[in-house]
């Protein structure tokens, strides 16, 4: 068996960060099996997969569908599936708790029946809420999310924690900086995007000037990261955070992209932000992770924030 699994099934695989890693893991010639249910994630996504003859995909949904049958092959688990919109919960708490809490326990039950040596689990900064230490190392606490998202990712930790002790399932924790890339569908860079191709004369911006101050890391460091640590993980529970070593401010992503589209004199309006100047409700205002750890196993990200926004707008433009 590879360090990556010599069999492997990734949860979320036409996701934006999933089928990224199905095409890495594919490259490291794993075997591969993609589930997705296809609500947010896109099959187009896997093309240059599905004409790998290691590969295959099923569309099944983890709240609806048993998994145990292909989980009888697999090495390791890569679980990337979960609700990716950090705003909606807000509104409406149930779609965080089912698809973030309720798959993954279903996940880790049928990981169990099916003695399942390896999982991988894909959390978020949010879990370390408005953090009153930066950068951010994995041992920091209390760990008090400050939205609902933040709050399920954190409850999904514990799960994968409490499966790895009780029944010796290794288990690596991933809690990424904001990720941006080819294939997202929505984050900041999209929004701006978007609206400038609606009116490139005026922008609004979410929050108050000059917004919140956050690290942000290419899609390939990511899925570097996870699979470096994926390999160096030694505890029977490993927590890793991947980000890049410095952040930017809203503002400056937003000059980014007026630049990239070839703007001028664009007018930008705040809208006067909440809680203390973030975008929206649950909003951290700051956030920039310590990376150490994880470069300590010997990866580092390529690309500092402004180089992985830059790159990032180029790739939504070309898309």
């Amino acid at each position: 068996m590879t360090a990556y699994g010599k069999t492997v099934l990734v949860t979320g695989a036409a996701g934006f960060i999933g089928s990224h890693l199905v095409d890495a893991l594919l490259q490291k010639r794993a075997t591969v099996i993609g589930v997705d249910n296809l609500s947010t994630g896109r099959s187009d996504f896997l093309d240059k997969a599905m004409l790998d003859d290691r590969f295959s995909f099923q569309e099944l949904d983890l709240l609806e569908d048993d998994l145990t049958p292909l989980l009888q092959k697999a090495d390791t688990v890569y679980h990337l599936a979960a609700n990716p919109d950090v705003r909606s919960g807000a509104e409406d708490t149930r779609p965080h708790f089912d698809q973030n809490v309720v798959a993954t326990y279903r996940l880790l039950e049928w990981c169990r029946r099916a003695k399942v040596p390896k999982f991988v689990f894909a959390s978020t900064s949010t879990v370390y809420g408005d953090a009153a230490v930066m950068p951010t190392p994995e041992d920091y606490g209390p760990l008090l999310p400050i939205s609902i998202y933040g709050a399920s990712k954190l409850a999904c930790e514990a799960l994968v924690s409490s499966y790895g002790h009780q029944y010796s399932m290794r288990s690596v924790i991933f809690r990424f900086a904001n990720v941006v890339g080819p294939r997202s569908t929505h984050n900041v860079l999209h929004d701006f995007v978007r609206k400038l191709n609606e009116d490139p004369e005026s922008l609004e911006i979410l929050g108050a000037e000059p917004g919140t101050c956050k690290s942000y890391i290419h899609v390939s460091d990511t899925v570097n990261g996870i699979l470096k640590g994926s390999e160096k993980a030694e505890g029977l529970v490993e927590v890793f955070n991947i980000g890049s070593r410095d952040w930017t401010f809203v503002k400056d992503i937003a000059d980014t992209v007026v630049d990239k589209m070839g703007l001028q004199g664009t007018e930008y309006r705040w809208t006067g932000g909440v809680e203390g100047g973030g975008g929206w409700i649950g909003d951290v205002r700051k956030m920039l992770l310590s990376a150490k750890k994880l470069e300590k196993a010997g990866w580092s990200p390529k690309l500092t924030s402004s180089e992985a926004i830059e790159l990032a707008v180029m790739e939504i433009l070309s898309e």
